[in-house]
């Protein structure tokens, strides 16, 4: 994938290696701990698999050397790494981060999204392996290796953004396909704002999507248990909620930062002794309520 290369392409500084390097998995540290169990999931079992029958497809992700050492410190496929060391590989193809990404990548969570499962069977593909092989190694019907394959097809690139960390069911993107690009986007941004990426909730923004927004031009047919009425009122709250969204998006920065100071505030009044026994003597709700502002309001700082 593109975000993976590293070099200059039309003038943007890339984060990785363009070409993958052979790292003996000894020489890999990882960056965090992966859970026992783990081993155990539905998920790693595909993955091992998957290795085991094709090879690794997606390399992994290192630093580079760290100082004084032969060592690497690994940033994204902990599950693949040890899923490799399970199937006795001694090396692996890795690609080799520029800057130190290890922030943003042990920010990301670590398994296969359906994006990158999405990549990964079209590179097997693209490398000869059957579809059937494919299906058979990952444990699912031939018909659903299809569906994975074509999983982007009439997805704009900025959705597909939007939702390359994510798990979500591949009729997702059926709905999608169905509207142009602009509601794409806002669809997705709403899922994913709303942690609710589901196919019920695409539905739902499809059918409260104006006709002119439509790939085809023509409205989808109505929900069941919806009457037609419910559905002119869906499509006109949704407005409302894609034009509130966009105002919350805009204003976010600068209500965070009213915030901290207001909270910042607070605390330095309720800290002055005299102060505070002013307010417990003549406004003590007043107090109670600034008390649990303070404690209320965690932010990252």
């Amino acid at each position: 994938m593109a975000d993976y290369d590293h070099g200059m392409t039309n003038g943007v500084a890339l984060g990785f290696s363009m070409e993958p390097l052979s790292v003996a998995l000894v020489n890999i540290l990882p960056s965090k701990n992966v859970p026992k169990e783990i081993v155990t999931s539905k998920k790693f079992k595909q993955i091992r698999s998957s290795i085991k029958e094709i090879g690794l497809i997606e390399p992994l992700s290192i630093t580079q050397v760290i100082r004084n050492s032969e060592h690497h410190m690994l940033l994204d496929g902990h599950v693949r790494f040890i899923a490799l060391r399970d199937l006795g590989y001694e090396v692996a193809p890795c690609l080799v981060a520029v800057d130190d990404e290890s922030y943003t990548y042990n920010s990301r969570i670590n398994r296969l999204s359906t994006i990158q499962e999405h990549y990964m069977i079209r590179r097997a593909i693209e490398r000869g392996v059957s579809a059937k092989r494919l299906a058979a190694v990952l444990n699912i019907d031939t018909s659903q290796i299809f569906k994975k394959m074509s999983l982007l097809n009439g997805i704009c690139p900025e959705a597909a953004e939007l939702l390359k960390d994510r798990q979500f069911s591949t009729d997702i993107s059926r709905v999608l396909r169905k509207m142009k690009p602009t509601r794409q986007i806002e669809c997705v941004e709403l899922m994913v704002s709303a942690n609710t990426v589901t196919v019920a909730y695409a539905e739902a923004m499809l059918v409260a999507t104006p006709i002119a927004m439509l790939v085809d031009g023509k409205k989808p047919q109505k929900l069941t248990g919806v009457s037609q009425e419910q559905m002119v009122k869906m499509e006109r709250e949704m407005e409302g909620l894609q034009g509130q969204y966009k105002l919350v998006e805009q204003t976010y920065g600068h209500d965070v930062l009213n915030l901290v100071l207001a909270r910042g505030y607070l605390v330095k009044l309720l800290e002055n002794p005299t102060v505070a026994r002013c307010l417990a003597q003549k406004f003590p709700e007043l107090l109670s309520e600034f008390e649990t502002l303070v404690k209320a309001v965690a932010l990252e700082q």
